[in-house]
């Protein structure tokens, strides 16, 4: 998954702290029991020594090693002999005095080989929820999504109820949550402010995040501004930047509430016909209609916008006055 360097860098520095609390008390362990048994201890550095005289003798030029090996290999099983018998006598496993990696498949480097090890994708999926929950409310759940709030009378206009509008955009957006994958649409929620737009973002951005991809949730202004950082503040790596390009899902909500500037269209154009050219989804919300998006912003990003998302237009009366 394509997770910022944000996130795999705290989920690094979380896997070297847990794998070195968990070798500390691997030698605790082990010391312990050497404590309770010196001879044990007494048994295991004669094991080690013979190994490397074995290893010595072999290397000698001009000299058989059989002889050498041989003593040393009678040596070794009767030491591993009394070994086993203290072991067994005190009812203790032989694993008891090996220090376990923290991790059988990379022993808790995070990687095995080219790849990210589960431990560590484990560790970046919990930091990804994690900044998730600083920037949402901590409520959005599709459970808790409310569809009586929405009126039941048709609309004038479009001769259709909002909850029954509502009805289909729910079960879309849990079905698009529930199923997302790199091949998922894009999509567009459109409509009046306090209408639940952010709301089934969020419910989506904890969903998706859940099942493991990577996601970025963000304002347009605070994408605008990261965007501005980078160019003018001296972040010639794109740090701020990469993961709006990067990222599995990117949800983008209140467009239009950003500052109009040439810059802001620009760095807008640049995500969005990005991660188009490489079919990586983007949800936005935003206070305009469609055609509202064609009078704010240029054709090239307007067309991508309106030519290629799924609209899901949004209707009903404002549910955080209801709520409150």
């Amino acid at each position: 998954m394509a997770y910022s360097e944000d996130i795999i860098r705290r989920a690094q520095d979380r896997l070297q702290h847990a794998k070195a609390d968990h070798d500390s008390e691997s030698a605790a362990r082990i010391a312990r029991i050497y404590a309770a048994y010196p001879r044990l201890r007494e048994i295991d550095v004669a094991l080690r020594r013979s190994v490397a005289q074995a290893v010595a003798a072999a290397l000698r030029h001009g000299e058989d090693p059989t002889p050498v090996i041989e003593r040393l290999k009678e040596e070794n099983l009767s030491l591993q002999r009394e070994r086993e018998w203290i072991l067994d006598a005190n009812g203790l496993d032989e694993s008891a005095l090996e220090p376990a990696p923290i991790c059988p498949h990379c022993n808790g480097s995070g990687y095995s080989g080219a790849s990210m090890c589960e431990c560590l994708q484990e560790l970046c999926r919990q930091e990804q929820k994690k900044e998730l929950s600083s920037l949402l409310a901590g409520k959005e759940t599709f459970e808790s999504f409310r569809l009586e709030l929405y009126p039941s009378e048709p609309d004038p206009q479009t001769g259709i109820s909002p909850r029954m509008l509502m009805q289909s955009n729910f079960q879309l957006c849990k079905k698009y949550a529930r199923e997302f994958s790199a091949a998922s649409p894009s999509l567009l929620f459109t409509g009046a402010p306090g209408l639940g737009k952010t709301f089934l973002s969020a419910c989506i951005a904890r969903t998706v995040a859940d099942n493991g991809f990577s996601v970025v949730y963000d304002t347009a202004g605070k994408l605008i501004s990261d965007f501005e950082s980078a160019k003018f503040g001296g972040d010639h790596s794109g740090d701020l930047t990469k993961k709006y390009l990067q990222c599995d899902l990117l949800i983008i909500d209140d467009l239009g509430t950003e500052m109009s500037t040439q810059f802001s269209l620009s760095a807008l154009y640049q995500v969005i016909n990005t991660r188009m050219m490489e079919e990586k989804p983007i949800i936005i919300s935003t206070n305009l209609s469609a055609d509202g998006i064609s009078q704010r912003y240029p054709g090239p990003i307007a067309s991508r916008i309106r030519g290629t998302y799924t609209i899901c237009p949004f209707r009903g009366t404002d549910i955080r006055a209801l709520r409150r």
